[in-house]
């Protein structure tokens, strides 16, 4: 099997990038010795924001480049990076137009894309919701998900095509509903808000041109019924799900949804009924969207690299000996995480953080005007060759050999950085370690024959729109 880089969206392929017995390369989109034209990349942005970037993009520490009245600074080195986000995190807080437009109808005032008091005052109240320390407690209710999913497959047979992307999908929306929204409701609405998302991710602008034009915000965007009915779909079930809340409580049952509900901010005022809704829909969005595609990633590039599975297997085979793990073995599985942070290493599942400079500043002593697009690019900086040895190949190993050339904390962002940091950052991890770990311990996934996987990242990065692989038990 063997697979090739595509170029940006046309029928054109590279030679091909990998093999079983070599380094495995997977897929990228085809990178310009000579940048197109404005207008091109825009088109191109439109359908994958990852077929703009050329071969100096990558290697480059601070860009800054004019489309049409906006300037567009590109950080792409560790030090820039913390001066962008950390330094100058209060006048550069503010999310993109695009961003913030793309994402309003479904998020509202929501974490994501809120800033100033409104973020501030909201991620005192939401954090701790989500902080790491709770997630012991998730723990058992997102073990008790992974193996409804491992009883799934089994049932399914030798050699039966799955769509790993959306098996992963379900997966993580069902532990999200669970932990958010509490065990009884999650099974009810998980498979309806994952539809919503995933209908919406698909028919949203990706560029907002009226901003990059410097024309005002309060110009409304147009929304067809394309993007409303998604988002009505997804209200609707949040609406019901916080409405029947209390009935839950009295059985005992804790959720998100009941923090978010019960929660006080610093004057003792609850947050408002749509606030609660907004930052639902956040974590559901972090929470489910990511995990999954970055597990969809993983079966891909494990089904490619022979070393790699056969180390995982060894490692789940030695540490687990056939049992489910419990929390207290995801520090015992190096290996299990390594795959995962190479996975978020290529495929970051936000692969372009923009943020909007709302005042003067400068970054490593250019001067950045205000209302200029500041970007951190993942998908740029974590194959940036002067950041790390051999960029471009799949090498789990990477993350375990202290010897191994790799930036600090601030060339690896799959979770952004600075105090916009993802609040349920150990919640993900975990959440993929532990699926991972009781998956792979039982199954090998192939990917069907005739396969062409190529990433394309609109709101989030994604390998297409399925993921057709075979499921194949490791014990008969």
């Amino acid at each position: 099997m063997t697979v090739s880089a595509q170029i940006s969206g046309d029928t054109q392929k590279a030679e091909p990038t990998a093999t079983k017995t070599e380094d495995f390369v997977p897929p990228y989109p085809f990178r310009y010795e000579k940048m197109p034209p404005v207008w091109s990349l825009i088109g191109m942005a439109k359908r994958n924001f990852l077929s703009i970037w050329g071969v100096d993009d990558f290697q480059s520490r601070l860009r800054s480049k004019k489309i049409f009245t906006r300037e567009l600074v590109i950080c792409n080195r560790p030090d820039v990076v913390r001066e962008a986000f950390q330094t100058n995190h209060d006048v550069l807080q503010r999310k993109s137009p695009q961003m913030r437009h793309a994402l309003q109808p479904l998020l509202g005032d929501g974490l994501f894309i809120s800033d100033t008091e409104t973020w501030a005052k909201r991620r005192k109240v939401v954090a701790p919701i989500i902080h790491g320390s709770r997630v012991k407690g998730f723990a058992p209710i997102m073990i008790e998900t992974i193996e409804e999913q491992r009883a799934d497959w089994a049932s399914q047979g030798e050699g039966a095509e799955v769509d790993a992307l959306a098996d992963m999908a379900h997966l993580t929306a069902e532990i999200i509903c669970r932990t958010i929204f509490g065990r009884q409701l999650g099974k009810d609405h998980a498979a309806e808000v994952v539809q919503g998302f995933s209908d919406y991710q698909r028919h949203i602008d990706q560029v907002d041109i009226l901003s990059l034009f410097g024309l005002p915000e309060w110009l409304p965007r147009f929304r067809g019924r394309a993007i409303k009915k998604p988002v009505e779909r997804i209200m609707t079930v949040l609406d019901k799900i916080i409405a029947n809340y209390e009935a839950q409580k009295e059985k005992g049952e804790a959720s998100v949804i009941g923090g978010l509900l019960e929660a006080r901010d610093e004057n003792g005022e609850p947050l408002s009924r749509e606030a609660i809704i907004s930052e639902a829909a956040v974590i559901f969005m972090a929470g489910h969207e990511t995990t999954a595609n970055t597990l969809a990633w993983a079966w891909f590039l494990l089904s490619q690299c022979d070393k790699s599975r056969t180390n995982l297997q060894a490692e789940l085979d030695t540490v687990l000996a056939g049992r489910s793990p419990t929390f207290q073995d995801v520090p015992n599985l190096p290996y299990t995480k390594a795959v995962i942070e190479e996975t978020l290493r290529l495929y970051p599942p936000v692969p372009i953080l923009a943020r909007e400079a709302m005042a003067d500043t400068s970054i490593g002593g250019k001067s950045v005007p205000k209302g200029s697009l500041v970007m951190v690019v993942p998908w740029l900086m974590h194959r940036n060759p002067v950041l790390w040895s051999k960029p471009d190949v799949f090498d789990p190993g990477r993350f375990l050999n202290p010897k191994s050339k790799k930036p600090n904390k601030y060339g690896y962002v799959p979770f952004s950085i600075g105090p916009r940091i993802c609040a349920g950052l150990q919640f993900g991890m975990t959440e993929a370690i532990l699926s991972l770990a009781i998956l792979a311990q039982d199954f090998e996934l192939k990917l069907k024959d005739g396969t062409d996987v190529q990433p394309v990242a609109r709101l989030t990065l994604r390998p297409g729109e399925n993921l057709p692989m075979t499921l194949h038990p490791r014990h008969s």
